[in-house]
């Protein structure tokens, strides 16, 4: 009898910006090895697959890249981060039905279902041309879907008190109008923009999908909120992709020497680390001036990695005289750094796989949101999980930055940080295990893309 898996050709679409792209490609690439019979086309823009381009010797012969589809935007325009996005979600249909055209063509197989990146909506138009199954990924922290699922809601019954709790929001009452990301509460109003719209149209789309993938553990989630989510959609499977989840770096790998430098520091806990993510726009000036300022006077030993062009904002000679128990770099390996065991603070944007790492490596957390789920994964840190703090006031002033690592570094509240941060990378272990609920989740995932 012939392999049905053999005339499987699934298309998997990402949305080719910030954190998202590497996720969804190591979802193909998982399935891709799951399924070694099936073909699987990933298609995206010319300028995204350069983010991919270390990945490349871990693809499966199965695993088919393509620059296939346009990003929106025309050659010696400049464009802002916003205007790049807007552009490529304003492609239409017609732009990503070229991307499988020129892939059937190749592999000569038809595509049998799509996987795409939920933010990259016109791949649902694609998949009901073609009768096949639509199956959108979630890459942000997955309580965010409640946010759009009730958005209508939040807006009705909301007002400008950032501090006024979400307590309608089925195992989220912790949630606050400040936590949210800014498009919830643009959509109607003279902000509102393509992304706005997008995530808007999601509350009636997702529902239509076969399976909406959401890359977390679904023990980490408030029950109550799995049980909503799950009422509202057709399947809901947790298939975590975090890049804390990919192989380690090599050992010998310390080109910025902060690795053998973090060899030399006092055991105990005691090192501050800084990050603000590789796509976050960095902290305001006044605000990277009282980071410095907080770890001069602190005494703390740090690294911080912060690009060369900001460090001309920092205050003058600000990294001579702190040379010798201080690194700024321009990169640094972060999952290797924050698995050492002189690290006993993460200063961080709150980012999905920032907060993933810092909770996996019983981290610490000190939590300064910007934009998109971040203000979630701060709240959601710090009242659900136990694992930090957000930032007094939400924004870094050097007294405010002082009394947090004093918090988590000295006094004896920093102990139950410590230990919050152990359970959940024990849960964390045991729902990857082999017998482990994203396992199973993974399992009817692949079940699903390969049923006749």
């Amino acid at each position: 009898m012939a392999n049905p898996e053999e005339n499987k050709h699934v298309a998997v679409f990402p949305f080719p910006f910030s954190s998202h792209i590497l996720p969804v490609f190591n979802l193909a690439l998982k399935l891709a090895h799951a399924l070694p019979t099936s073909s699987f086309s990933f298609i995206t823009t010319e300028n995204s697959m350069s983010t991919l381009s270390s990945s490349f010797k871990t693809k499966p012969d199965n695993l088919n890249l393509y620059t296939a589809i346009s990003d929106g935007t025309q050659e010696g325009h400049s464009y802002n981060p916003i205007e790049i996005v807007e552009l490529f979600l304003q492609t239409g249909p017609e732009n990503f039905q070229k991307g499988l055209d020129i892939a059937v063509a190749e592999t000569k197989k038809p595509v049998t279902s799509i996987i795409a990146d939920a933010f990259v909506t016109p791949t649902f138009d694609v998949a009901q041309a073609l009768n096949v199954p639509w199956i959108p990924v979630w890459i942000p922290v997955s309580c965010s879907l409640s946010v759009h699922f009730y958005g209508d809601k939040i807006r009705a019954h909301v007002n400008i008190n950032k501090s006024k709790t979400l307590d309608f929001l089925p195992g989220l009452p912790m949630l606050r109008v400040e936590d949210l990301p800014h498009d919830v509460l643009m959509s109607g109003t003279e902000k509102e923009n393509v992304l706005t719209k997008t995530l808007v149209s999601l509350s009636w789309l997702l529902p239509q999908a076969k399976a909406l993938v959401v890359s977390f553990f679904e023990e980490l989630d408030p029950p109550d909120f799995v049980h909503d989510m799950r009422s509202n959609l057709q399947s809901m499977l947790y298939v975590p992709l975090f890049t804390t989840l990919s192989p380690p770096i090599p050992m010998d790998d310390d080109a910025t020497g902060c690795l053998s430098w973090l060899d030399t520091q006092q055991a105990g806990k005691s090192v501050v680390y800084v990050s603000f993510g590789t796509t976050v726009v960095q902290p305001p000036q006044h605000e990277l001036v009282a980071i410095a300022e907080a770890l001069e006077e602190s005494g703390f030993p740090f690294i911080w990695s912060l690009k060369d062009n900001l460090k001309g904002l920092l205050p003058k000679g600000f990294i001579e005289r702190t040379s010798t128990r201080g690194k700024v770099l321009p990169w640094v390996p972060q999952a290797r750094i924050l698995s050492h065991g002189s690290v006993g603070a993460f200063v961080s944007q709150g980012g999905c796989n920032s907060t993933m790492e810092g909770m996996s490596n019983g981290v610490p957390m000190i939590f300064r949101p910007y934009f998109a789920d971040q203000g979630m994964n701060a709240r959601l840190g710090q009242d659900v999980w136990g694992i930090g703090i957000i930032i007094e006031g939400r924004e870094f002033t050097k007294t405010a930055l002082l009394n947090s690592l004093n918090l988590i570094l000295v006094k004896e509240e920093g102990k139950k940080f410590r230990e919050n941060c152990s359970k959940m990378n024990k849960i964390i272990q045991d729902a990857a295990g082999p017998k482990g609920s994203a396992v199973q989740d993974f399992k009817t995932l692949v079940d699903l893309i390969s049923s006749p």
